[in-house]
């Protein structure tokens, strides 16, 4: 992989760094709006685009060697008494401003020019000087007093800011604080969107603040070339590095952005290190991307259309599909990825509660799903593994579609839970339409409103007397004419399943003898998810 450019890696962090930093500086504009300053009629003559650069010192000097004395940055104060008059050499002394470079340069009027010389002002809007005039006299002394105050007093703060900033993220990191969390505190500490990526350009954890996740669209292509006004900084410890913190543009800050940035970097790597499992990073990313999506917390579908193919599952022309598998496994996960390897895509994994495990796959959209292939990519992820069972929702052209396809794979997988088995079973929701239906309107209040008022004795009686009907009924349902497999799926003897058929016959005063009710129950049952 290429290395990024201004990477700030093998840089040298020096204590003194801090008096150039932007946002710890006055700058030259800053300077002018003193009221010492004010007081002697500023009139800017030259590079009024360049005001905003940092004033590091005040110097005072009227002599010709002045720039001899110089370190850079610095404001320079003159009355030009010790001027030359000759203009090549007046020129030359511009230049050799230039190259230190200066700040800007303050020139009073008065005893020695009345104003400003041409080719004084000529040469520095040439190279670019900020020049700028007192029509009246002030003390240079008191210029110097005010600006070296506010620069010292800064300067102190931003020490104070960033310890305030190193306790904070060094806390974070001993507390175990997860990414994107930390990311999340650096995004509000810097006022600024931050992205921390893996060193593919998978986008691990965001926190985009009021932009929005739109800010992720085509990361991908956008991270691999250079940005000029992002501030990029390593992930990295003991010579190993992980990825890379992005700060997209924003404020400057007092303690300097890059530092601030420097310090998260550490938090992360440190909380890296005590992980230790080298997919821990993209685990948490992938079970909160995907927790994000199943809670329905996204502003917009583009925005989370972004956020997905920013982290490495492609969205857009493409077939979408939710997978849920149950397996003891320990390393199900990353079977899974290697399922849908296999199926011909990549996928977003994240385990869930009870062993069960959940998937995005996204498939070129001309994927042929037949059983034979899912059921040959099942075998493989369910090698050496006594027992598996893996769930296929239908395959979606969107991330709304993809919801729906994730919950129907997830409710196809409850509904037989209950079941046992040996081996890899594969269950698609294509052969559950009447599953299909109820995950298409999960959402319309009058499902909601039918779920309830049908299921609703059930569930009293079972918070009251801390019963199993409504599992007893979901058995029931799964196997519609055939109780003895419905009390085995129940684990009930058959004598007392068909004792809590009759008393859920006698609640809801129905008989499940008939088909419609059957059937409606059952959409009852779907609709309430467990």
């Amino acid at each position: 992989m290429s290395e990024r450019r201004g990477s700030p890696s093998t840089d040298t962090d020096r204590p003194e760094d801090v008096a150039h930093r932007p946002g710890v500086l006055p700058t030259v504009r800053d300077v002018l709006r003193m009221p010492v300053m004010v007081q002697g009629r500023p009139e800017v003559l030259t590079a009024v685009e360049s005001l905003d650069r940092p004033v590091r010192w005040v110097h005072v000097s009227d002599s010709m060697g002045a720039p001899d004395l110089l370190d850079g940055g610095e404001l320079l104060l003159s009355t030009g008494a010790g001027w030359a008059d000759d203009p090549d050499t007046l020129a030359a002394f511009v230049g050799r401003l230039a190259s230190v470079p200066i700040a800007g340069l303050v020139l009073e009027l008065g005893a020695r020019f009345v104003t400003a010389p041409p080719t004084l002002v000529a040469a520095c809007r040439f190279r670019g000087i900020p020049l700028i005039v007192l029509h009246r006299v002030v003390k240079f002394v008191a210029v110097t007093e005010a600006v070296h105050g506010r620069i010292i007093h800064e300067q102190t703060e931003a020490l104070r800011v960033r310890d305030r900033l190193h306790d904070l993220f060094i806390g974070l990191s001993l507390r175990g604080s997860t990414p994107d969390y930390i990311v999340s505190q650096l995004a509000k500490v810097l006022r600024a969107p931050v992205v921390l990526e893996d060193l593919s350009h998978r986008v691990v954890a965001v926190e985009t603040l009021d932009a929005g996740d739109e800010v992720l669209v085509g990361w991908e292509s956008t991270s691999r070339s250079p940005q000029a006004d992002w501030l990029v900084v390593p992930v990295e410890a003991r010579g190993l590095r992980w990825g890379y913190l992005i700060a997209l543009p924003g404020e400057p800050h007092t303690a300097g952005r890059e530092q601030v940035m420097q310090q998260a970097a550490v938090a992360l790597a440190i909380g890296r290190l005590a992980d230790g499992d080298a997919d821990e990073w993209t685990r948490r990313g992938q079970e909160q991307l995907l927790g994000d999506l199943l809670g329905a917390r996204f502003a917009s579908s583009a925005a989370v259309t972004a956020r997905f193919e920013a982290a490495g599952l492609p969205i857009a022309g493409r077939g979408l599909i939710g997978v849920a598998v149950a397996s003891a496994t320990t390393d199900l996960p990353a079977r899974l990825r290697a399922f849908a390897s296999e199926l011909g895509g990549p996928a977003i994994v994240a385990a869930s509660s009870a062993g069960v495990t959940i998937a995005a796959i996204s498939l070129p959209a001309s994927t042929l799903l037949t059983d034979a292939v899912v059921d040959r990519a099942a075998r493989g992820l369910a090698a050496g593994v006594p027992e598996a069972v893996v769930a296929l929702g239908a395959v979606a052209q969107d991330v709304a579609g993809l919801l729906g396809s994730i919950q129907e794979a997830g409710e196809l997988l409850r509904s037989t839970t209950s079941e046992r088995g040996s081996g890899v079973r594969v269950l698609r929701v294509q052969r559950r339409p009447l599953l299909r239906l109820v995950t298409a309107f999960a959402d319309d209040p009058r499902l909601q409103a039918h779920s309830e008022r049908m299921l609703r004795p059930l569930i009293e009686y079972d918070l009251d007397h801390g019963g199993d009907l409504l599992e007893v009924l979901r058995a029931y349902v799964s196997f519609p004419g055939n109780r003895t497999k419905a009390a085995s799926a129940g684990h009930l003897s058959r004598s007392v399943f068909y004792q809590r058929i009759a008393l859920i016959e006698d609640l809801l005063d129905v008989d499940l003898d008939d088909g419609e009710t059957v059937s409606a129950l059952h959409a009852a049952l779907l609709a309430r998810r467990g």
